[in-house]
């Protein structure tokens, strides 16, 4: 059984009333939700052309709201993904570029701190990896009035961990018990660390329906165990099967199918929660995912077709390593049905939810708010995107127009795709546009700032 958990505020609980009450119920800004899932390949969602894994309320979200086409993550990894999501910046400039970057220092601005001067009450539930125990990067340090879930991105792997963290306190949870030899592999599994960030968001919202408030829902759904994968063959860890359990399909593919349909339910209990409070009209619900589909712990992205008609996945600066799931959800401001071909990505949420909020958007930022597109209206588009990874080398990617360059090796030709005709980024054009490329390769090199952390290394 599920530990009741209760939020714990105490202190950290902001007064309510004022004008930030009247505003909620004026509905002059919105409540912003923003939904993360971990892992979640552009081609897992019906509404995004998969077939087989049922999402109906995802599916249902998008009906009722807006679908991007082109949305970005932050990176093709998790820490700079979310990095970039909270600090406006992307990977060239961002302070965590790659996994196991040192934590979030206290000069860095999230979007957290500053939703919380313009009167928004902030939460974060679920995975952080940006700061662990005893540093400035937890989430307590960087703008968030309350938190409860994993620090720490490599415990994160285990859904049935020991504890949690609520706030600057561990949180046991009962009938968790580790294996002696085996790190993040529980041998006795009561507590399903989803189902328990969807119970205190649940409790979140009902606790400040009369206040307004920015939650991060962090899920780590449908992210694999990678230890439990090393240890059994089979990472995609969940309670059960569900609907797929009767399918001729591999484990870890009925466990992955079950976890995508999972978080979807929960999603939906989101939405009901949000109608019997009666603050549903007043709330703005983002949810994407951090980046593309993994290859971990069994699981196969091909399978599935995972990454839809994209190139590539987890890992990858290709379009399946970085294009995501984007559905945006506010009754009444959000025209129902509507399909967005903006590309926007993760950096662009901290001036837009800013814009939502009425409140100022620091200069030295490389995200432009999307607020124009979300309401029907004149978008201005960014020059360009860009992309830097560190984990296999030093690669790049940039996104102009309707160009797509990756640069896999420093030493190597850069490769360009036509993502309006090569969607699936197959067929290399680089020869044929000189100076499509030259212009690129600008880019690249002005686009980042030296980090003592990423020093990256130039193209020659």
């Amino acid at each position: 059984m599920l530990q009741t958990l209760g939020l714990g505020l105490g202190a950290t609980m902001l007064p309510r009333g004022g004008r930030a009450q009247e505003n909620a119920k004026s509905g002059a800004k919105p409540n912003i939700i923003f939904v993360l899932a971990d892992d979640l390949g552009y081609g897992e969602l019906g509404c995004y052309g998969q077939k087989v894994i049922r999402t109906p309320h995802l599916d249902q979200m998008a009906r009722e709201g807006m679908r991007f086409t082109q949305c970005y993550a932050g990176s093709t990894v998790c820490a700079p993904s979310r990095c970039c999501l909270m600090t406006g910046l992307h990977t060239g400039h961002a302070f965590t570029r790659g996994n196991g970057s040192p934590p979030l220092p206290s000069e860095e601005v999230t979007v957290a701190e500053l939703l919380k001067q313009a009167g928004y009450a902030t939460a974060i539930i679920g995975k952080w990896g940006l700061g662990d125990e005893a540093t400035t990067g937890i989430p307590n340090r960087q703008g968030f009035d309350y938190w409860f879930g994993y620090l720490n991105q490599r415990n994160a792997h285990n859904y049935y961990p020991a504890y949690l963290w609520r706030n600057e306190e561990r949180f046991p949870l009962e009938g968790n018990v580790q294996h002696e030899k085996h790190a993040n592999v529980a041998v006795e599994r009561e507590q399903y660390s989803h189902d328990l960030f969807t119970e205190q968001a649940l409790d979140y919202i009902t606790q400040h329906k009369d206040r307004l408030f920015f939650l991060y829902l962090a899920y780590t759904i449908p992210h694999a165990n990678n230890e439990r994968g090393r240890f059994d063959g089979d990472g995609m860890e969940i309670p059960d099967y569900g609907a797929y359990v009767g399918e001729d399909w591999p484990d870890p593919q009925k466990g992955h199918a079950a976890m995508i349909s999972r978080l979807d339910a929960d999603v939906g209990r989101l939405f009901e929660r949000l109608e019997e409070l009666g603050i549903d009209e007043n709330t703005l619900v983002l949810f994407t995912s951090d980046n593309g589909p993994h290859k971990e712990g069994g699981a196969d992205p091909a399978f599935f077709g995972s990454s839809g008609p994209l190139r590539g996945y987890k890992r990858d600066l290709y379009e399946g390593g970085i294009r995501v799931p984007g559905i945006a959800r506010w009754p009444g401001r959000v025209k129902p049905g509507a399909t967005s071909d903006h590309p926007w990505a993760f950096w662009d949420f901290l001036p837009t939810a800013l814009d939502l909020a009425g409140a100022p958007i620091p200069d030295g930022i490389d995200g432009i708010s999307f607020v124009p597109a979300l309401l029907g209206g004149d978008q201005s588009a960014h020059e360009y995107l860009y992309w830097e990874f560190h984990e296999r080398g030093f690669t790049q990617a940039v996104r102009t127009g309707p160009w797509k360059a990756v640069s896999n090796h420093p030493e190597k030709p850069l490769e360009l795709y036509d993502l309006n005709t090569d969607i699936g980024e197959t067929n290399d054009v680089a020869a044929e546009n000189p100076e499509v490329v030259a212009r690129i390769e600008t880019y690249l090199e002005t686009a980042r700032t030296p980090s003592k952390h990423w020093p990256g290394k130039p193209r020659t």
